[in-house]
């Protein structure tokens, strides 16, 4: 190796490549970079970007055991090639409920600022969110009341206004029995 060194021969003559030598004039065509995000946001109008956003809500199974929490998962997808933002009313960007009962909580959990937040998504952006519902309805600071046996309608919305006629919300049913009709999984 120090052959090549003291030969001289990483050193050349016409001056166009010398190793460990950079010309500061020119500048590589990849450093130069396009902010997508902020294009899409002041190209494309918001009503395609709400079409854009598919959200669902799964459960494992349809059926529960009472006292048993319902995990559940939210997913939300981008289908267009493009970034998509949805201006939201709040900081919160997405909220869940039950049965219309936001975070199944009939008492105001927190009162978010009045600023507007922003829910990005990158071109074909796949966010999945894992929550569970203990089957429980608070209805005190300190209080819970449990969930009777029969069916109920667990949703997830962008925070926006009329989210279901903008298709950014998403919904199951699960149907809560009793633990005697059901076997020890809780099938």
């Amino acid at each position: 190796m120090r052959r090549i060194y003291e030969s001289g021969a990483l050193h050349r003559d016409d001056e166009h490549f010398t190793p460990n030598k950079r010309d500061r004039s020119y500048r590589p065509q990849a450093l130069r970079s396009l902010n997508s995000t902020r294009l899409s946001r002041s190209l494309l109008p918001n009503r395609f970007g709400y079409r854009a956003i598919s959200i669902s809500v799964s459960t494992p199974r349809e059926e529960f055991a009472s006292d048993t929490a319902i995990p559940f998962q939210v997913t939300m997808k981008n289908t267009l090639p493009v970034p998509v933002t949805v201006p939201t009313n709040s900081p919160v960007l997405w909220t869940w409920d039950v049965d219309g009962t936001t975070n199944a909580s009939r008492v105001p959990l927190h009162d978010p600022p009045e600023e507007s937040g922003a829910f990005v998504f990158d071109r074909g952006e796949r966010k999945q969110f894992t929550k569970g519902w203990q089957q429980l309805f608070r209805v005190s600071e300190s209080e819970w009341e449990p969930a009777e046996p029969g069916e109920y309608t667990i949703g997830a919305e962008v925070n926006v206004d009329n989210a279901d006629k903008k298709g950014l919300r998403g919904t199951t049913t699960v149907r809560i029995v009793p633990e005697t009709a059901t076997d020890a999984d809780g099938r």
